[in-house]
């Protein structure tokens, strides 16, 4: 059981930006504050803890407030049910990455790549293009005793480079961010990765471009979405839909 506490752990992480993300966060909480952070297992993956909003709309509001400009949503602070699924199947699945080098596309929270880093994965690297995701995956691996390597670079123009296992969770969620991942799975694996994707069923997975692995039962999220699904599959691309 975790027992960190908001103020003496965000003053031991390295970064300002963690420390100003972690600002009133704490296991268990000392107070309700609904615009603040608390640590807690993910619903799917209760092996891992995360630092996750009491209410992310009003999170967000006040990150805003003190940053002083429009921010993105925080995605990071939702163990969104793609990420939950995969990171659910990657433990239960650890031969998938055991010694090998992997990467977290789109990683939010780290739950996935925490999951990876707790399944034996040699090598494990979280990548998102938030500043704030970045400071959440960075606690959240300290939090969780893992070490993970984070890229805040946008990666999708390419191939994955040498990582020998992709996941991602969560990462067809619209049409337009389905148009970009979509090409750079296909990239991954003709050059011989493996390609895990978790997907509530959002509609933008082409049929015949993707198999099912398997389907989980969704969880609840500690704060809503919208339409949210009551299954989650794990993916997997089909080399024949994507060299034809």
């Amino acid at each position: 059981m975790k027992t960190y506490s908001g103020a003496p752990y965000a003053a031991a992480t390295h970064s300002a930006l963690q420390r100003r993300l972690l600002r009133n966060a704490s296991f268990p909480p000392r107070t309700v504050q609904q615009d603040a952070l608390k640590m807690g297992p993910v619903p799917m993956v209760p092996e891992v803890h995360l630092f996750l909003a009491e209410d992310s709309v009003l999170l967000w509001a006040r990150l805003e407030a003190e940053d002083g400009g429009p921010l993105p949503a925080p995605y990071w602070a939702t163990p969104w049910p793609g990420g939950q699924a995969l990171a659910r199947y990657v433990l239960d699945n650890p031969e998938v990455v055991a010694g090998r080098r992997v990467l977290d596309l789109a990683s939010g929270s780290g739950l996935v790549a925490i999951a990876a880093a707790l399944a034996g994965a040699a090598e494990v690297t979280a990548n998102d293009t938030d500043g704030y995701a970045i400071a959440a995956i960075q606690a959240n691996a300290n939090a969780n005793g893992v070490q993970i390597a984070t890229v805040a670079d946008d990666l999708t123009d390419g191939d994955g480079a040498d990582f020998e296992v992709i996941l991602a969770g969560d990462c067809l969620y619209t049409a337009e961010v389905a148009a970009v991942m979509l090409p750079f799975v296909g990239r991954a694996m003709q050059r011989g990765a493996t390609v895990l994707l978790g997907d509530p069923g959002r509609g933008y997975a082409p049929p015949g471009l993707l198999r099912t692995l398997t389907t989980y039962e969704s969880a609840p999220l500690v704060s809503g979405e919208d339409g949210q699904r009551d299954r989650t599959s794990v993916l997997t691309p089909v080399a024949v839909a994507l060299t034809s």
